[in-house]
C-alpha cells in the first residue's frame, strides 16, 4: 500500500507544473495595471515612453516590459511610476519627467505627481489633479475627463 501511495505521489508531483495557473493571478493583476498605466502614459506624454519603476520586482519587470521600454536609471526615463512600497519619493531630478503613483495619499501630499492609479475595494481607480495637469501641460482626451478632480492643496 505504501508503494502504491508513493507511486501516486510521484506521478502527481511530476504533473504539478500544470497547476501553476494558481500563481498566475498575481501576473494578471500586474498585467492589468501595466495596460492601464500604458494607456495613461501614452496619452500624457504623447511620445515614446521610457519607464522607470524604483525597486521593481522581476515579475513586474517581465510584465511591464511587454508594454514599455524599461530603464534601470531614473535619469534615462521620461515617465516615473512610484509604487506605494517605494521608500524614496524623489529618485532623480524631476525636470522633464512625468511622475505617477499608485498611492492616493502620495498623490495628495506630493506636488510632483499629476495622477494616481490605485486599487480600492477590489476596484481600479484613476485620479488626475486638474492643476497639476495644467502645470505639466498635459491635455487628456475627453474619455479621461471623468477621472479629473478639482481638489489640489498646493
Amino acid at each position: 500500500m505504501r508503494a502504491l501511495t508513493l507511486i501516486l505521489m510521484f506521478f502527481s508531483f511530476s504533473y504539478a507544473d500544470q497547476y501553476t495557473f494558481l500563481v498566475d493571478k498575481y501576473d494578471k493583476e500586474i498585467e492589468l495595471e501595466a495596460k492601464i498605466l500604458f494607456k495613461i502614459a501614452t496619452v500624457s506624454a504623447k511620445k515614446d515612453i521610457t519607464l522607470f519603476i524604483p525597486e521593481i520586482t522581476p515579475v513586474e519587470a517581465k510584465v511591464y516590459g511587454k508594454f514599455f521600454t524599461l530603464t534601470s536609471q531614473c535619469q534615462e526615463a521620461n515617465f516615473i511610476f512610484i509604487n506605494k512600497t517605494t521608500t524614496s519619493t524623489m529618485p532623480c531630478d524631476p525636470s522633464g519627467k512625468l511622475f505617477f503613483t499608485n498611492n492616493y495619499k502620495k498623490l495628495l501630499s506630493d506636488t510632483k505627481f499629476f495622477g494616481a492609479f490605485f486599487w480600492a475595494k477590489s476596484r481600479p481607480n484613476i485620479v488626475f489633479l486638474k492643476k497639476r495637469l495644467t502645470v505639466h501641460n498635459i491635455a487628456l482626451p475627453k474619455e479621461y475627463y471623468r477621472y479629473v478632480e478639482e481638489f489640489d492643496a498646493q
